[in-house]
């Protein structure tokens, strides 16, 4: 199509632009026949399926390679997610806990797993994610879980240890940080509030911006930001949704040590997702007590056997005894894969304590 005048371009914008309203109200007509269908075949509760949006941002990312762009493809997806999370809550609105208040990295996180129409659910701690989600107060919570310089979120691997809950997905969340404050110099900044992780990723920059500056930590950078914007005092790490929440000036944008710094989250709920192809598993096991040299060696050894990747492995103090641990392995592929369940059945024989903690899709994007 050549367009050789504003008019004109105007003008096809607008043509599809109605063209896209109508697919989108067709397609959410689909998803309330959807919710008739399930609720025929005798489903209850909510009707959100980690595996299947991964496949439909799959394939939407395919389309858009193929297509030729001219968006990427996290926009492309970004948009899907949003359609996705508007037909979903006309099947059942869902609620997701999350790490509040309002502002908080986990609440961007769960924005962009399940989009901007879920019905996120604020609480004060982790451990409140997991209660609400266990007694039905939330349909899933979204917990961190590890950052890509300042590593695990112990209190999150302890709870998983314990929880009847399971993992049914997880979000990739890359993370810059504000200096916000309700002072517009930086040289009226006294004391700096942030979660402790948020203040290991900017010691450098605090260091030298901030040397001599107190730093105090609190249970979340939205918390932090809702504190200084209250007090009129100090300044905050968080994100600039916060600085916009609680009307902060940004005294310094993405202070963060690495610029690709990255938090992972996972979702917990009681989901079990469908093997698609692109998955990962998460489990905690111990090996048997004694300190027989090669012990743990001898725990993994049918992961190595059959060829699975292991990605991860953090250890934990199991409070079963002394210098006893937990261990909390993060391997590639599905339960439902023959490889898979095998290696997991040989690896349960061998352990003292063994638990999966889920089966479920790669982050997308």
């Amino acid at each position: 199509m050549k367009l050789n005048t504003l008019p004109e371009a105007r003008a096809a914008i607008d043509a599809i632009d109605a063209e896209l309203q109508t697919l989108i109200a067709r397609r959410a007509r689909v998803a309330e026949a959807v919710r008739e269908i399930k609720v025929a075949a005798g489903a209850t509760g909510d009707h959100y399926r980690p595996a299947r949006e991964a496949e439909v941002l799959k394939k939407a990312m395919e389309r858009n390679r193929e297509l030729g762009g001219p968006l990427p493809d996290e926009v492309m997806a970004k948009l899907m997610r949003e359609i996705m999370s508007a037909c979903l809550a006309l099947e059942s609105p869902l609620s997701v806990a999350y790490l509040g208040p309002e502002g908080t990295y986990t609440q961007a996180a769960v924005y962009k797993q399940f989009g901007a129409q879920v019905a996120a659910r604020a609480v004060a701690t982790i451990d409140d994610i997991f209660r609400d989600v266990e007694s039905g107060a939330a349909a899933y919570g979204v917990v961190p879980i590890e950052n890509s310089t300042e590593g695990v979120v112990n209190s999150t691997l302890d709870l998983l240890a314990t929880t009847p809950l399971s993992i049914c997905g997880e979000v990739w969340l890359p993370v810059h940080h504000q200096l916000l404050s309700p002072h517009t110099d930086l040289a009226d900044v006294k004391v700096v509030y942030a979660h402790p992780q948020s203040l290991a990723q900017c010691r450098r920059w605090l260091d030298a911006r901030l040397p001599g500056v107190s730093r105090e930590t609190v249970v979340s950078n939205g918390a932090a930001a809702k504190q200084v914007s209250e007090t009129g005092q100090g300044a905050a790490i968080a994100s600039a949704a916060a600085g916009e929440r609680y009307k902060l000036h940004a005294l310094a944008a993405n202070i963060e040590d690495d610029p690709n710094n990255t938090t992972r989250f996972l979702v917990i709920g009681r989901q079990q997702p469908e093997v698609t192809g692109a998955d990962r598993t998460s489990l905690v096991c111990s090996a048997p007590s004694g300190g027989e040299a090669g012990a743990l060696f001898r725990l993994l050894e049918p992961f190595a056997k059959a060829g699975i990747n292991l990605s991860k492995i953090e250890s934990r103090p199991s409070r079963r005894g002394i210098w006893d641990y937990n261990f909390f392995l993060d391997i590639e592929g599905h339960r439902g894969e023959a490889i898979v369940a095998e290696a997991l059945e040989a690896v349960q024989k061998r352990a003292a304590f063994f638990r999966v903690l889920g089966s479920y899709p790669r982050a997308v994007v």
